[in-house]
């Protein structure tokens, strides 16, 4: 555009005689002259330029960049060549399958597969009704049986990572570390966590029947469950011997900052002189809640940062003002993931209390829940996440300062925890090397 206003611009400049002076006839038309020159050269101007810009549209538009009025970006994915094969296995599926099916079946798997095929474990497309079933759970009440669900890359079942205290998953003998089989006679190798828990949950009162697979016993455990309503307390506190105050959390939920605060209160005003936060079996959750329970613990300084796809950092931050003044021990297991590593290895990095347990999950990358018009939302992994002292955990988890294996027999068998004793063990010897 530039290029042709310097062109026009230069046309239209009146020419001078040689002898300096200029003929007024002369100097009339030749002013009219030139006007009509100019007009027919911007005229040619704005008609070539308007085929050049033409033309390039459509070339984007071919490529899939654009829709046809230039405003918005186009799916590269929906081409024609697509479009028709889509009609094609339509109309296969229409002459050939047996069972019933709705276009609405079609259009779904059309959309989950997008995500699946992005071979992201933990990305998911979630249809109106299941992003409202996962809000509820968030809100804390929902159908279910009361038991915490994590997928084995090993075995490529879920497993059972533990059970919340008075629900059906504890009545029923579920233990963690069982496989999931099936559920509902539906074979559940290859399901991921949250396929698994689409199926456990339903209304209060339905039945849901599970197929596991324990170690140490020979045959599959057949168990049915009944739904119970389940409201989400996601914190367990109590004082034990020695005024060492224990919290538990299970899962990291917008309620479960205010849980903790709470219970750190309690413990506190009845004079705790240590404090073990257990988060074995505990899968994670919602990182700004982990960033608002660390605020009652760490120093200032940055609590856990994340970079994205484009290299933008965001740091979460602590400014100290509610730094814990009390010997911490932190018990962790395989299967403490995602919110758990932050708010554990934060501890770790700033030598605010010790780990105890094994060695953690290692999952170090956020998920984001993206709502989408319709209703429905997608889940995506869009950042990794970084320890205090620059670490990213993803695929090796935190290693524990003093490593203890859980003792199942003797918790199932005599109701003896070893790890959480260990624990204890490690706040006595804080008390002794401070004096």
């Amino acid at each position: 555009m530039l290029e042709e206003k310097e062109i026009i611009s230069e046309d239209l400049r009146p020419e001078a005689s040689a002898s300096g002076s200029v003929n007024k006839k002369n100097f009339l038309s030749g002013i009219i002259c030139g006007m009509l020159v100019a007009m027919c050269i911007m005229g040619i101007a704005i008609i070539a330029r308007h085929f050049y810009v033409d033309y390039k549209i459509r070339k984007l538009i071919e490529a899939g960049a654009y829709t046809e009025d230039g405003s918005t970006f186009r799916s590269k994915l929906l081409n024609e060549q697509v479009a028709s094969k889509i009609k094609t296995l339509e109309s296969v599926i229409d002459k050939y399958y047996l069972n019933e099916y709705t276009t609405n079946d079609l259009e779904t798997g059309i959309y989950k597969g997008m995500i699946d095929s992005l071979g992201d474990k933990y990305g998911v497309y979630y249809t109106v009704e299941e992003i409202k079933d996962a809000r509820e759970k968030s809100e804390g009440v929902f159908g279910g049986i009361g038991a915490y669900i994590s997928y084995d890359e090993e075995s490529d079942y879920c497993i059972i990572a533990g059970t919340m205290e008075g629900t059906p998953a504890e009545a029923a003998g579920l233990r963690e570390g069982d496989y999931i089989y099936k559920v509902d006679d539906i074979d559940a190798k290859g399901m991921d966590s949250s396929e698994i828990v689409q199926y456990v949950r339903g209304e209060i009162g339905s039945t849901v029947h599970l197929t596991l697979i324990r170690e140490g016993s020979d045959d599959p455990i057949e168990v049915d469950i009944v739904r119970e309503k389940i409201e989400s307390t996601t914190v367990y506190s109590e004082m034990m011997e020695d005024n060492i105050g224990y919290i538990g959390i299970t899962e990291f939920d917008t309620v479960t900052s205010d849980q903790f605060v709470e219970a750190l209160a309690v413990l506190k005003g009845q004079g705790a002189r240590g404090i073990v936060i257990d988060l074995r079996s505990n899968l994670g959750g919602n990182l700004d809640t982990a960033c608002d329970i660390a605020r009652n613990i760490l120093p200032k300084g940055v609590i856990v940062s994340t970079i994205d796809k484009y290299d933008n950092k965001k740091e979460y931050t602590c400014d100290g003002e509610h730094e814990l003044d009390l010997p911490l021990v932190v018990l962790v297991n395989k299967y403490s993931a995602s919110a758990s590593e932050v708010l554990t290895g934060a501890i770790k990095d700033y030598g605010k209390g010790r780990v105890v347990g094994t060695t953690t999950f290692g999952k170090g990358i956020v998920q984001t829940v993206i709502p989408l018009s319709d209703g429905s939302a997608v889940k995506l992994t869009t950042s990794a996440y970084y320890t205090p002292n620059g670490v990213c955990i993803h695929g090796t988890g935190i290693d524990p300062d003093v490593t203890v294996e859980f003792d199942s027999d003797a918790y199932y068998d005599k109701g003896i925890d070893n790890q959480l004793n260990a624990a204890i063990e490690e706040i006595h010897k804080i008390w002794e090397e401070s004096y």
